[in-house]
């Protein structure tokens, strides 16, 4: 689970490890031009966790 805070400087993602066993691996955030991603693996179910968020318009910030 996360939750997502838009401030006036910035975007603060918060991650909530809210499962029954906590998973310890790393969080692996990429930036890419047109979304970011946030990425843990989960090795108890051989699998990767992914979210991605898109940048779908440019904010009055961006505009110029």
């Amino acid at each position: 689970m996360f939750t997502i805070e838009h401030g006036f400087e910035a975007t603060s993602i918060t991650l909530i490890d809210d499962t029954a066993t906590h998973l310890l691996e790393d969080v692996s955030i990429n930036a890419f031009e047109d979304r970011i991603t946030i990425e843990q693996w989960d090795a108890d179910h051989d699998q990767m966790h992914r979210i991605c968020l898109l940048y779908t318009s440019p904010s009055p910030r961006d505009r110029g």
